[in-house]
């Protein structure tokens, strides 16, 4: 099958069997046209059926470099629809854009907290109560390991190998990575696990769950994002924050840190270097100080 008979096929496919409108099926048919041009400009000579998944994903990274975010979605969607329709057909068994990651549409990046900001957060947990000491541990692993409010929750004591400085965490369609935790923080998880965690009994299917509530259950994802909101409110933080800041602000740091983008990308787990790229982001300050010390012709 070649790239023609496979649009025609699908054209009428759309048409027929799902109803679409002529201008949707076009504007399918030209994101589905843009990627046989990117592969005759770049000499791929790959078939519907055996294009792979790396090649699609180069194919997206050179389209968000012109394209705006909801456009690199409608595409992103249209070949996840095209290849899913080979699938049906029996032409193919995967589908090359799986494990791409769509861009977030009408979503602004959440404000980034300043190492004083996280810190301030932090000192303000009441380490008197009950839950203080595993909330400080909670927010520390969050921040030091850019995690996922989801990854965080569902953490298990037997992901955590301290004594080769890692942690391992489950992410987005069960990827396993694994990310260096900071002695500091393995600590502060020790000190917690001695102090509140052992002095609960965990209930069934929680018993190896790190961070657990007063009942003996894991903790939701809302329960995390309220502790964060009363923290911010006794410092008199006025940034809107969640879970999800402490992840970027992560992130952030480290390539004001002079991190590698692809290490960046391995450790937050992400599939394609392009959500990295549309994740991070760097004020005119920053760009403006790496020309002046990096370009050649300073």
């Amino acid at each position: 099958m070649n790239w023609q008979n496979a649009i025609t096929d699908f054209q009428l496919f759309l048409k027929i069997e799902r109803g679409l409108s002529t201008n949707t099926i076009e504007s399918y048919s030209r994101d589905l046209n843009k990627l046989l041009q990117f592969l005759e400009t770049n000499e791929i000579d790959l078939s519907p059926i055996a294009i792979d998944e790396n090649t699609v994903q180069q194919f997206i990274y050179e389209i968000a470099k012109k394209v705006a975010v909801r456009s690199q979605a409608r595409i992103i969607a249209g070949l996840r629809s095209f290849f899913d329709y080979l699938i049906f057909e029996d032409y193919r068994v995967t589908n090359p854009t799986d494990l791409i990651e769509t861009p977030k549409l009408g979503l602004k990046l959440p404000d980034t907290l300043s190492t004083s900001e996280i810190d301030a957060l932090i000192d303000a947990i009441d380490l008197s109560h009950p839950q203080g000491e595993r909330n400080k541990a909670m927010l520390e692993i969050m921040y030091s390991c850019g995690l996922r409010v989801s990854e965080l929750t569902s953490l298990k004591i037997s992901d955590l190998f301290f004594e080769e400085g890692f942690i391992r965490v489950i992410g987005k369609a069960n990827k396993q990575r694994f990310i260096p935790i900071h002695v500091t923080t393995q600590k502060l998880i020790n000190g917690y696990a001695i102090h509140f965690r052992n002095r609960i009994k965990p209930n069934k299917g929680f018993e190896d769950t790190l961070f657990l509530n007063r009942r003996g259950n894991g903790l939701s994802r809302q329960m995390v994002f309220m502790v964060l909101k009363k923290l911010a409110i006794n410092i008199g933080l006025e940034k809107k924050i969640s879970p999800h800041t402490f992840r970027h602000s992560f992130a952030t740091q480290l390539l004001k840190g002079g991190a590698n983008l692809r290490v960046i990308q391995q450790m937050l787990g992400h599939e394609s270097i392009t959500t990295t790229e549309v994740y991070l982001h760097l004020d005119k300050s920053d760009l403006q100080e790496v020309v002046e010390k990096f370009h050649p012709h300073k």
